[in-house]
C-alpha cells in the first residue's frame, strides 16, 4: 500500500473508531439516565461512581471486538450480509463478556441500565456503519445528471454477479437502473436493493416499452451458450444498446472484473458450445520445445503465440515480417510471463531463404507454425505474384530448411478458401496443402501436416471489424451479396483447435475443422447494426454492392475426392491426401519460383495449370 493511501485508510479507521466511542458514551449514559426516568438527581452515587470505571472498559472491550471480527476493515459502501453476520457476532460476544465484567464489584451498575445501553450501542453500530452508504446514495442521487443524459438501463441477472453490477451501476451517474429481469419465477416482483424484478427472457420488451429503456445489460457470467445466446437475440430486437459483463472465464483468471462491461458481439449470438480440446494432448506438443510461429504478430499468429506461451515451452521464436504487429504481441507475452517466458522475436521474410536458413540453424525449432501468408482475396487477385512468391514459394523455402535443419513437425494454417478455388488467394493456398503432402513423402522423419478451417471473428481483413467501422460512421453497411454465407469461429477457439491437430498428425495430413452452421453475412450485419442499438435499413442503410473478384457465395471445407476420417475430437476431422506427381509438381514450382519474379501478366492462368479446381476468369 503506497504512503498516501495507507494514510486514508488509518484517517478512516480512526474516525469510525471516534464514532464508535462517542456512540458507546451516549449508549450508556441514555441507559443509566433511561433506568431513573432521566432524571439525574435520582441517580444513587454508586451507580454514578461505577459509570465512569464502566464505560472506559466497555469501550476498551467494544473496540477490540470489533477489530477482531474486522468491523473496521469492510468496504461500507458495498455493505451486504457478510457485514450484518459479523456485527451479530460482534455482539453475541460483547453481550457474554459485558454480563461478567458486570459481576465484578467494581461495575456496579443495573442490568436494566446495561440492557438498554447494550442495545443502543448495537443500533448505533449499524447506522455508523450503514448510515455512511445511506448518506452516499442521497448525495449521488441529489448529484444525478438531468434525465436526458442519464442512460435508463434494464440490468439482466439477479445473482450474485448482477448485484454487484448494481450497486457499481448505482456509483455512475450516467447510469439509472430501472427494472431488473431474470429467468428465475421465484425473484419476479420482488426487488433488488430497491430496484423491481419485473419477469424473465419473455418479459424484455415489454420491461423496455414500460421502463422507456434504451441500455440493456446481461450480467449472468456463468450462462450457458445457447442461454445466452437465446437472450441476446430477444434483446438486439428492442432497439436498445447492449452491454455483458464479460464470461465466468476471465473473471475467475482475473482476467477482467465483473463489471468491466463490453459491447455484446456477434460471437454472443452464436450460441456454440464451448470448443473443448485436451490440454494435454497440447501440452505434450509443446511443452518444453522450441516453438516457432511465422506471422507470429497477426489475429492468428498472435493467438498461436498466447496459448503456446500457456502451455510452457522451452521456447517461443515470433517471427513476422511487420514490425508493429510482432513487437505487440512481444510486449504482451513479456508483462504477462515477465522472465519465465523465453521469448525471441525476430523480423523477416519467409521469402528469404538465407533469413530463413540463418534462423533455423540458429535456435533448431522442434515445431514451427507456419501463419505466415497474404490472405486478402481481392488484393491477391489485383497482385498474383506476390501471392505466389509469399504463399506458395515462402512455404515451399520454409518447408524445404525445416526439413533440412531437423524440425520435427511442421503445420500449415490453410484455408477453405483452398477448395474449389474460385480466388487466386485460395488456389495458392491450395499449393500450399500439395506442398506439405509432398514434403511429407520426402522428408519422412518431419511431420508435415496441415489445418484447415474458415473464417475467424474479428481476425485482420474479416468483415467484422470493417462493420463495426461502417456503423460508427453512420453507415451504409456494405455486403456484397444478399445471400453471400461463411463459416465462423472465434480466434481463439480455431487456435486451441489447430494445436491439438497437431498432436494427431503422423505425416501428410489435411485436418479439417468443423466450423459449426454458416452464417448469412447479411444476417450478420443486421445484428450488428441492432446490438449497436439502431434499426437496418431505418438507421443504418444496407448497400448490396456485389462479389468482389475471387468470391463466392458458399466456402466448402473438402473437396470431393479427399473424403472425411474422424479423429478423437469430434471437430476435427482428416481429410485424405490426394494423389499426385510429385517429381512433376516440383518442376511446376521451380517454374512458378522464375515467373513470378519476372512479374508475368498470366500467373492466374498458369497457377490453374497446377490447381485444376481452380478456374479464373
Amino acid at each position: 500500500m503506497d504512503p498516501q493511501a495507507k494514510q486514508k485508510y488509518f484517517l478512516r479507521m480512526s474516525i469510525l473508531v471516534f464514532a464508535d466511542i462517542l456512540g458507546l458514551i451516549i449508549s450508556y449514559t441514555l441507559g443509566l439516565l433511561a433506568r431513573f426516568d432521566f432524571h439525574p438527581a435520582q441517580i444513587p452515587e454508586v451507580y454514578q461512581a461505577s459509570i465512569w470505571y464502566f464505560i472506559p472498559a466497555v469501550i476498551a472491550i467494544s473496540i477490540i471486538v470489533y477489530y477482531i471480527l474486522r468491523l473496521y476493515h469492510s468496504i461500507w459502501r458495498y455493505a451486504s450480509v457478510a457485514e450484518v453476520y459479523r456485527i451479530v457476532v460482534a455482539y453475541i460476544i460483547l453481550g457474554i463478556l459485558l454480563n461478567l465484567l458486570n459481576l465484578h464489584p467494581l461495575f456496579n451498575i443495573p442490568r436494566s441500565c446495561l440492557f438498554i445501553g447494550y442495545v443502543l450501542s448495537a443500533i448505533f453500530c449499524v447506522a455508523i456503519r450503514f448510515g455512511y452508504r445511506i448518506a452516499r446514495n442521497i448525495i449521488l442521487m441529489t448529484q444525478t445528471k438531468p434525465v436526458a443524459d442519464v442512460k435508463r438501463v434494464l440490468l439482466f441477472g439477479a445473482g450474485s454477479a448482477g448485484r454487484e453490477v448494481l450497486q457499481d451501476l448505482k456509483a455512475m451517474r450516467r447510469y439509472k437502473v430501472c427494472v431488473i429481469g431474470d429467468d428465475n419465477p421465484t425473484t419476479w416482483g420482488r426487488y433488488l436493493e430497491g430496484i423491481r424484478i419485473g419477469g424473465g427472457r419473455g418479459k424484455i420488451q415489454a420491461m423496455v416499452d414500460k421502463y422507456r429503456i434504451d441500455t440493456i445489460i446481461f450480467a449472468i457470467p456463468s450462462a450457458k451458450p445457447k442461454d445466452r445466446s437465446e437472450i441476446l437475440n430477444i434483446c438486439k430486437e428492442t432497439g436498445c444498446k447492449i452491454q455483458s459483463v464479460p464470461g465466468l472465464s476471465q473473471i475467475v483468471t482475473g482476467e477482467v472484473g465483473i463489471t468491466k462491461f463490453r459491447d455484446v458481439d456477434i460471437a454472443d449470438l452464436l450460441g456454440r458450445d464451448e470448443v473443448k480440446v485436451n490440454n494435454d494432448e497440447i501440452m505434450h506438443s509443446i511443452h518444453g520445445k522450441i516453438v516457432m510461429v511465422t506471422g507470429g504478430g497477426g489475429s492468428i499468429g498472435s493467438e498461436l503465440c498466447r496459448q503456446i506461451a500457456a502451455a510452457g515451452p522451452k521456447q517461443l521464436i515470433i517471427f513476422d515480417i511487420y514490425e508493429n504487429n510482432i513487437y505487440d504481441i512481444e510486449q504482451e507475452l513479456r508483462r504477462k510471463y515477465h522472465e519465465t517466458l523465453d521469448l525471441v522475436a525476430l523480423v523477416g521474410s519467409v521469402r528469404n531463404t538465407n533469413r530463413v536458413n540463418y534462423i533455423l540453424n540458429k535456435y533448431k525449432p522442434d515445431v514451427i507454425y507456419h501463419a505466415a501468408a497474404h490472405k486478402h482475396v481481392p488484393l491477391m487477385e489485383t497482385s498474383p505474384n506476390e501471392a505466389v512468391k509469399n504463399n506458395v514459394m515462402g512455404t515451399y523455402k520454409l518447408a524445404t530448411a525445416a526439413a533440412k535443419a531437423g524440425v520435427k513437425r511442421f503445420l500449415l494454417i490453410s484455408t477453405d478458401k483452398a477448395v474449389n478455388p474460385t480466388s487466386l488467394m485460395g488456389a495458392t493456398k491450395r499449393i500450399c496443402e500439395m506442398i506439405i503432402q509432398m514434403m511429407s513423402r520426402e522428408y519422412p522423419d518431419t511431420v508435415f501436416m496441415a489445418v484447415r478451417f474458415g473464417n475467424v471473428l474479428g481476425s485482420n481483413g474479416s468483415v467484422i471489424p470493417l462493420f463495426k467501422k461502417q456503423i460508427a460512421e453512420g453507415g451504409p453497411v456494405t455486403v456484397t451479396d444478399k445471400n453471400i454465407i461463411r463459416y465462423f469461429m472465434t480466434i481463439p477457439e480455431a487456435v486451441s483447435l489447430v494445436l491439438q491437430a497437431a498432436h494427431y498428425a503422423k505425416g501428410g495430413e489435411i485436418f479439417v475443422l468443423d466450423m459449426g452452421k454458416p452464417i448469412k453475412i447479411d444476417d450478420m450485419a443486421r445484428n450488428l447494426i441492432k446490438l449497436s442499438g439502431y434499426k437496418p435499413d431505418v438507421d443504418i442503410k444496407i448497400e448490396y454492392t456485389g462479389l468482389r473478384p475471387g468470391e463466392k457465395l458458399y466456402e466448402e471445407l473438402l473437396m470431393d475426392e479427399e473424403g472425411m476420417q474422424k479423429t478423437a475430437n469430434e471437430l476435427i476431422y482428416i481429410g485424405h491426401p490426394i494423389e499426385m506427381d510429385d517429381d512433376a509438381f516440383r518442376e511446376q514450382l521451380k517454374r512458378l519460383d522464375v515467373l513470378s519474379k519476372n512479374e508475368v501478366e498470366n500467373m492466374k492462368q498458369i497457377v490453374s495449370e497446377i490447381v485444376t479446381t481452380y478456374h479464373p476468369e
